[in-house]
Order: structure tokens, then sequence, then C-alpha cells
């Protein structure tokens, strides 16, 4: 699986770092004591980067998802 922040560059260092662990399923509190930050300031971060408008693209290859068979996927491959 390979997840993609597209507009990142809109965001601060920190906010990508924020959004990256967010997107993750950390909690606040979980991302606050890892980035010795507060959690109000995590909430913060992550409200900003919202308004920023990025999006998260995850990319899952079909055959992780048992959607095709081996020789499916290499004739979509040719």
């Amino acid at each position: 699986m390979q997840v993609e922040i597209r507009g990142a560059e809109k965001l601060s260092f920190r906010e990508r770092q924020v959004v990256t662990l967010k997107e993750m399923g950390y909690s606040t509190e979980r991302i606050a004591k890892q980035l010795k930050l507060s959690p109000s300031s995590v909430a913060t971060l992550f409200n900003r980067a919202r308004a920023k408008g990025y999006q998260v693209v995850i990319v899952i290859p079909g055959n992780s998802l048992g959607l095709f068979e081996p020789e499916d996927e290499e004739e979509l491959g040719k």
C-alpha cells in the first residue's frame, strides 16, 4: 500500500507531520507526545492543514485485495 498526500507542498513541515500521523490513524494525544507538542497545538496544525485543502490518496495493489488471479495481473501488466 502506498499513501500519497496531494497538496502537501502547501503545508508546513509540522503540518505534514501531523497530517501523516493523523491519516495513519494516530490519536491527537499520541501525536502530541511523539512530536513533543500540546494536544491543542496538534489540533490547530491539523485544522490549518485541512483548511489548506490537501487530499490523501491510497494506492492499493489489486492483488492484495484478492481481486485478480495471477494470470489477470500478467495481462494487465502487458
